[in-house]
């Protein structure tokens, strides 16, 4: 049984030498002097807060994305022991001695690192030279503007890095589908694919945009294998099965994870609590939660509850009265009911209590047992404060002449009888017969004799007048089809009424309440909030000075001082290497100008592809193999033809799908923006380059001539990388005369001290 010891063990490995030198190249090119400059720079001040509510478990709410990557840069706040105690308040700060900086930038400087070998390989999946794939990645090496975007806690060279995987991903699942289909490797990859998906879009939302690259690719893949008549029905299932799993299921489960882990972590009140609905503030600990603790349930006849809307934005407020009433006359010289005023008040306020009181009794306490209130029960809503009974009529309301007044009604004994009842709608009911509950049930209230519901038209238009004391306004809004958010109110705070006496209800009205009943939402409840919150709560976009359009990008017109050192000229900037970008242009063009002539002459049955020798791919037993470009071997005009159109849809369809989509946006941009894109037009260069070389250099002379301007262009993307490495690195410092000779555009805002 112990025969196999005679034998020595013996593992071999192969080592891909170009892989492990661009993988060196790429980590000393981003972590060197990675904790320079000591301060922060730029976005950091904005990411850093979020790191810091992440090491104190304070829940916060970021409308540009989901939580994922702000997760991964408060993972490298929490290896290097952070503690979250530090003012990110201004761009240039110097970072105390508890802030941990290589720490906290390691994790984009990795990724950013990672992503030359992933550059490499893609070219290789490709099919394309090594010659072709190791110029693709040291592009990626030597650009500025990627070397700038990944020394600093930022999210873009997160978001490449993982858009990047999938790509690389989903090319080596396509490379084994043919002989392998099924095999670990090809479950692996396919996975991969998934996951690196999810971990892009968990990142940022651009990570959409390769997402769906992909997916259509995976889909016309697909498409492509019905038609395949070796293989069967059952064959056919599996495929589309997998795909689904690995490319849908599996991500959409990764993505909820995210929230599951940034909900878990965070779970005490913060500042953007007032954000999210009251039953959401509940579950956080501290906050409204205190205030909540203990709350009856169920809202039944004699309650005494506050209500607030459930819009929330741009303010949360609760339906107010005070004693003060509606003028006589409004400045326009229409008239009002001179009742006493109900608003919306953006402050907890004693005045915020109302009675839930039942119309066909007089009391104003809670039964025992309680009564509770069910859907589409007639209630009268009593001002705690004042004892005015919640009121509207056809009288046109201060602001919104088209909507009612609503108001506390007064008896000044004239023909305005009183209307005031009220039919609560349960929305988000499960049946007709629902409880009325606090915090969970969301409610309208529609007005017996008019149909109006209940409104809180402020929060979409201008504050009371000086009369009104700048709160917001309330109206009766003719009952609508929709459910508009300003028409929704839930029960904050309540407490089951027990003092029929005016003076001792007041005094419980101060009072905290008393029962105990916990109210816990659950998962899935709290991530549709959530998700909801980041798809909607848009922060007022205001120009910004480094701010740019799309169409800037392209020819790099603009450019975004990240950091200045506070006494020598020593600065950072987001600048693109100006030879890369141009190439990467004339690269785009050339690959669309030539397929459109491509495609037009093979309807002519002209093939410009030849048949003969292609120099970097060879076909062994049916499956595809790089080789060098000094090998050749026979490739046939539809495989040749296959590989430019698939290189340049995953290339150029790459560039376009994480570019154009920003012509439609409206938000401030910025040049980092556009960093996904132009790593995917970087890629295309060599592609074209190598296509050029092997279909239209046909001669000895042209290939010589072709290679020796290879070598001048690369030498002088070389130089561009050296020469703007000060404004890449924050060093060395350059004098005004130096900063100036950099100053390549009258557009481009390099910093130069005046002494």
């Amino acid at each position: 049984m112990l025969g196999f010891l005679k034998e020595p063990v013996v593992v071999t490995a192969k080592i891909n030498v170009n892989l492990g030198a661009l993988t060196v190249l790429g980590l000393l090119s981003r972590l060197w002097g990675l904790c320079y400059p000591r301060a922060v720079v730029f976005d950091e001040v904005y990411y850093g807060q979020f790191v810091s509510l992440y090491m104190k478990r304070i829940f916060f709410v970021d409308d540009s994305g989901p939580p994922f990557g702000h997760m991964l840069l408060a993972l490298g706040g929490y290896l290097g022991g952070f503690d979250g105690n530090f003012l990110w308040n201004r761009i240039g700060a110097e970072y105390s001695m508890n802030v941990p900086v290589w720490s906290l930038r390691l994790l984009p400087a990795l990724a950013g690192a990672l992503c030359v070998p992933l550059a490499y390989q893609i070219l290789v999946e490709l099919h394309f030279s090594h010659c072709a794939a190791l110029g693709a990645a040291l592009l990626i090496l030597l650009e500025n503007s990627l070397i700038t975007q990944s020394r600093f806690m930022l999210l873009e060279s997160i978001l490449i890095f993982f858009i990047l995987l999938a790509v690389l991903s989903y090319l080596k699942f396509y490379n084994l589908q043919k002989h392998s289909a099924f095999s670990g490797s090809w479950w692996f990859w396919l996975l991969l694919t998934g996951v690196a998906c999810s971990c892009a879009v968990g990142v940022k939302y651009m990570g959409l945009f390769t997402y769906m690259l992909l997916l259509v690719t995976a889909g016309l893949h697909f498409w492509h294998m019905i038609g395949d008549q070796n293989l069967s029905n059952v064959s056919l299932l599996c495929h589309f099965l997998a795909r689904a799993l690995a490319l849908i299921i599996i991500p959409m489960g990764l993505y909820l994870s995210f929230f599951y882990v940034h909900l878990a972590l965070l779970y005490r009140s913060g500042p953007h609590d007032q954000i999210m609905t009251s039953a959401f503030q509940a579950s956080l600990e501290g906050g409204l939660a205190r205030i909540t603790q203990g709350q009856p349930l169920e809202v039944a006849y004699g309650s005494q509850i506050t209500l607030r809307n459930v819009l929330g934005k741009p303010m949360q407020c609760w339906l107010h009265s005070h004693t003060n009433t509606y003028p006589i006359r409004y400045e326009n010289g229409r008239g009002s009911s001179h009742q006493q005023q109900v608003t919306c008040y953006p402050f907890k306020d004693v005045n915020n209590w109302w009675i839930v009181k039942d119309p066909g009794m007089q009391q104003l306490v809670v039964s025992n047992p309680p009564r509770p209130v069910r859907h589409g029960h007639i209630v009268q809503l009593v001002h705690g404060i004042t004892t005015r009974y919640l009121n509207t009529h056809d009288v046109a309301a201060p602001l919104s002449p088209h909507s009612q007044e609503v108001s506390c009604y007064i008896d000044y004994n004239i023909s305005m009888p009183a209307q005031n009842l009220w039919r609560v709608e349960i929305v988000n009911r499960e049946s007709d017969t629902d409880v009325w509950k606090t915090i969970l049930s969301e409610v309208r209230f529609v007005h017996v004799n008019t149909s109006a519901v209940l409104k809180a038209s402020g929060l979409s238009g201008a504050s009371l007048p000086e009369w009104g004391y700048r709160q917001l306004e309330v109206v009766g809004e003719k009952l609508s089809k929709g459910y508009h958010q300003s028409m929704v109110w839930n029960v904050e705070e309540h407490r089951y009424g027990k003092s029929q006496e005016q003076k001792e209800r007041e005094v419980e009205l101060h009072s905290p309440t008393q029962m105990d009943i916990s109210k816990n939402l659950s998962f899935m409840a709290k991530f549709t909030e959530l998700q909801w919150k980041i798809l909607t709560l848009k922060n007022e976009d205001t120009e910004h000075k480094y701010s740019s359009s799309a169409l800037d990008w392209i020819t790099m017109d603009t450019n975004i001082a990240y950091w200045l050192h506070p006494t020598s000229g020593a600065q950072i900037h987001l600048l693109g290497n100006v030879a890369t970008w141009a190439s990467a242009n004339a690269a785009a063009l050339v690959y669309l100008c030539l397929s459109l002539w491509y495609l037009l002459r093979r309807r002519r049955k002209i093939y410009d592809i030849p048949e003969g020798l292609t120099p970097s791919v060879c076909v062994s037993r049916g499956r595809f193999v790089a080789c060098s470009a000094l090998r050749c071997h026979l490739l046939s005009p539809a495989d040749a033809w296959q590989l430019w159109m698939s290189a340049g849809g995953i290339c150029g369809g790459g560039w376009a799908v994480n570019y154009l989509p920003f012509f439609l946006m409206e938000k401030t941009l910025f040049l980092y923006h556009y960093l996904p894109a132009v790593t995917f037009q970087i890629l295309l260069i060599p592609v074209v380059l190598q296509h050029l070389s092997d279909h239209l250099c046909r001669s000895v002379l042209l290939k010589s001539m072709f290679s020796a301007l290879l070598v001048a262009w690369f030498s002088w993307v070389y130089f561009v990388y050296c020469t703007l490495s000060p404004l890449s690195y924050g060093q060395p410092a350059l004098s005004p005369s130096e900063l100036r000779a950099l100053r390549w555009k009258d557009t481009w805002n390099i910093l130069i001290r005046k002494h």
